[in-house]
C-alpha cells in the first residue's frame, strides 16, 4: 500500500515512507528522514530533517520531531538524529529534539505515550512503554528506563538517570538520579516508597517482589545488596548501580 500524501503537505524528494503511511494537510518533512510502515503525520505536524521513526508511530497536530537542540554551542551543520521504535504517540505541541554529537542519536523505544505539550531534550535515551503526562520536560542527556510514568509538570535535570518502573507524581523536579521501582515526588524529587502496582502489573509478585523490597530498605539504610536473591529486577538494579552517574542520587522522603 502506497504512502498518501496530501497536496498541501511538503515532503523533501530523499524522504523514505513505508507502505501505508499518511502525510495530513500542512505537513511538513525534511531531508534525511526515514518514516516506516503504517505511520501517521497529523496536519501542520514538522518532521525535521535527520528523523528516524519505526513503524506505526502516530505524531498528531503541530508536534515537531527531529528540531534543533535547545544548546547553545551546537552548530546547526552537525549530523544527529532521532531514532524511535514502534507504536508511539506524539499528542499535539510535542518536542524532540535531535542529538548534539556528530552521528549521536536521541532515542525512543516503542510503545510510548507523550501527550501534549510533552518535551524530549536532546541526546535523551527513553525506554520502552514509557507514559509522559502534559508538559513533561526532560533536560538534554536524560536516561530513562522501561514504564515509567511521567506525571503532568514533571521535570528532570539533564544529565540525570531515572530507573525502571518509576512513577514521578505532578510537578516533581529531579535534579539528581531517581531509582527504579520507586514512586517519586516533591522538587527536589526524593524517593517515597516501591511502585507496588507498576511492578504487579508487570508481574513482579511474590518472592521477586520481597526482593526488591529488601533491596530497597537496604540501600535507604546505605546498606549492601550483597545476599539478596539473584532476581531478574535484582540484576537490573546492580547493573543501574554501577552504571555511571552525573548527578548523583535523589534522597528519600523522612
Amino acid at each position: 500500500m502506497k504512502a498518501v500524501i496530501h497536496p498541501s503537505a511538503w515532503v523533501a524528494t530523499d524522504t523514505k515512507l513505508g507502505d501505508g503511511v499518511v502525510v495530513g494537510p500542512c505537513a511538513i518533512i525534511g531531508e534525511h528522514v526515514e518514516i516506516g510502515d503504517g505511520c501517521q503525520i497529523g496536519a501542520h505536524a514538522v518532521i525535521q530533517p535527520g528523523v528516524r521513526l519505526g513503524r506505526k508511530n502516530i505524531v498528531h497536530p503541530g508536534a515537531v520531531i527531529g528540531g534543533l537542540p535547545q544548546d547553545l554551542s551546537f552548530n546547526p551543520e552537525t549530523e544527529s538524529w532521532v531514532e524511535t521504535g514502534d507504536d508511539n504517540v506524539f499528542r499535539e505541541g510535542v518536542t524532540v529534539s535531535r542529538a548534539t554529537r556528530p552521528g549521536g542519536a536521541t532515542t525512543l523505544g516503542s510503545h510510548c505515550y507523550l501527550m501534549a505539550n510533552a518535551h524530549v531534550g536532546h541526546d535523551c535515551r527513553v525506554g520502552d512503554h514509557v507514559i509522559f503526562a502534559n508538559s513533561v520536560a526532560l533536560g538534554g542527556h536524560v536516561q530513562v528506563g522501561d514504564r515509567v510514568f511521567f506525571g503532568g509538570g514533571a521535570v528532570v535535570h539533564q544529565f540525570c538517570r531515572v530507573g525502571s518502573y518509576v512513577i514521578l507524581h505532578g510537578l516533581a523536579g529531579a535534579s539528581m538520579d531517581i531509582l527504579p521501582f520507586m514512586m517519586v515526588a516533591e522538587c527536589p524529587a526524593k524517593h517515597y516508597r516501591l511502585n507496588l502496582i507498576g511492578l504487579r502489573r508487570a508481574g513482579v509478585d511474590g518472592e521477586r517482589l520481597k526482593a526488591v523490597s529488601a533491596a530497597m530498605r537496604r540501600l535507604r539504610c546505605r546498606e549492601s545488596l550483597e545476599g539478596l536473591p539473584a532476581t531478574p529486577e535484582l540484576e537490573y538494579l546492580a547493573g543501574w548501580l554501577k552504571a555511571e552517574s552525573k548527578r548523583g542520587r535523589a534522597g528519600w522522603a523522612a
